[in-house]
């Protein structure tokens, strides 16, 4: 009766109904039901086959089954295979669709497919065939192993390019870049490279860049229209346009940065510096060319060059904070809240003095040490910022934990109790 019911709409409600299904599951129940519903698989724009698609049926037909649907959805604009599959199958499934497909999302790293790369060392070769669909606008590709350049020619309507979880080659990264040259979208995330990665995209406004691994990772970008940049990863950067760049995040979870050459950032709101190793030049260059950031983000441990690590120097408060007018949210780790608490850092402290535009500070403390000149500092942020809202303080695995930690604490949650409303401690 529901299927006469159904049966009895026009053909172009029950075309409109269907088209909005895309898991590969609900349209093969669905194309058992009726001639009706069956005839409706050409129209439908996408097509998604989850990781588990065909657990049940122990994976032995998954490709027989994929091909059949692919084939029969003649309109096909996106499809997103994320279950095991041969790659030997792809080159005929994307020619079928080659003109009417737009984007396209696999995830590659079945086991079979990586001993077959592994076994004939050619890497990347088994995704060439994606070139084919030259009319694809994002692409996104999980766990793949390319060792050298993909022959894709020129893949000029792409605008996203997302690859995840690889093991890439510098080489083959640059090539891959350089193969989508109108990219306006770029995220490279959780990727083994080590080396050097050089591009220039004239239209790229969004990159993220998180390579993983201990190599010596070097980056050199010539983006003019970028507006948002986030790197993870690399030990030397390099930035040629930076007049447009709003966002900035710069990380180095394990090793060092040693340098970032960037000419000027007149419109940066947000700055976010990350890792366990900077050097000094890099910081202090960064903050220099920073002067319009409004949202300023320091957790760096320490300073120094190569293998040594070393303190902040000291910072002077007024200085940095008239750097910077526009600052309205500042998080600050503890090196950096350490190097603005030395012994001349207040020097300079006056009755003109103003932090006029700071709203939000969130302090992490980790050390008992110089605890006087810490307290005065929290005053002085507290007194000489007129329109701040928040402070909060966190006291983060305190070191030297014996009475002069205990004192210190206290004295903080008196501070607070002093400035209750603005001031707390997590």
């Amino acid at each position: 009766m529901e299927c006469d019911g159904m049966d009895a709409l026009p053909d172009g409600v029950v075309q409109s109904i269907l088209s909005q299904l895309s898991n590969a599951r609900d349209v093969a129940a669905c194309s058992g039901v009726s001639h009706c519903w069956r005839d409706c698989v050409p129209f439908l724009p996408a097509l998604y086959f989850p990781r588990s698609a065909f657990d049940a049926a122990g994976g032995v037909c998954a490709d027989d089954a994929i091909g059949r649907m692919i084939e029969s959805a003649a309109r096909l604009e996106e499809l997103v295979i994320y279950c095991p599959f041969s790659s030997a199958r792809l080159p005929r499934w994307l020619a079928m669709r080659s003109a009417s497909l737009r984007v396209l999302e696999l995830r590659v790293d079945s086991a079979a497919d990586k001993a077959a790369a592994a076994a004939s060392g050619t890497g990347s070769g088994h995704l060439d065939c994606i070139g084919i669909v030259s009319n694809l606008e994002e692409l996104r590709l999980w766990g793949l192993t390319m060792t050298r350049a993909p022959s894709w020619g020129q893949l000029e309507r792409l605008h996203v390019l997302e690859i995840v979880g690889a093991h890439l080659e510098d080489l083959a990264v640059s090539g891959a870049v350089y193969a989508c040259p109108n990219l306006t979208d770029l995220a490279l995330l959780g990727c083994e490279c080590s080396g050097s990665v050089n591009f220039a995209l004239p239209l790229l406004e969004r990159c993220r860049l998180d390579f993983v691994g201990s190599g010596s990772c070097a980056l050199k970008l010539a983006v003019p229209r970028i507006e948002s940049l986030e790197v993870q990863g690399f030990n030397w950067i390099s930035l040629q346009g930076g007049d447009c760049l709003k966002r900035l995040t710069i990380a180095k979870n394990t090793g060092s940065v040693y340098t970032v050459g960037i000419l000027r950032l007149p419109v940066l709101e947000q700055l976010s510096l990350r890792g366990v190793q900077w050097s000094w030049g890099a910081v202090s260059y960064l903050l220099q060319c920073a002067t319009e950031v409004k949202h300023l983000v320091m957790k760096v441990e320490f300073c120094g060059d190569f293998d040594t690590l070393q303190p902040f120097p000291e910072v002077d408060l007024v200085e940095f904070f008239n750097s910077h007018p526009k600052l309205r949210k500042f998080e600050i780790h503890g090196a950096m809240f350490a190097a603005l608490c030395q012994k001349n850092s207040l020097k300079n402290l006056d009755s003109r003095f103003s932090i006029s535009s700071l709203e939000e500070v969130l302090i992490t403390v980790r050390s008992p040490l110089n605890a006087e000149q810490k307290l005065i500092t929290l005053e002085s942020l507290v007194s000489y910022s007129p329109r701040l809202q928040r402070m909060v303080i966190r006291i983060s695995q305190m070191k030297n934990c014996h009475e002069a930690a205990d004192e210190f604490f206290e004295e903080i949650c008196n501070f607070a109790h002093m400035n209750n409303g603005r001031v707390r401690i997590e």
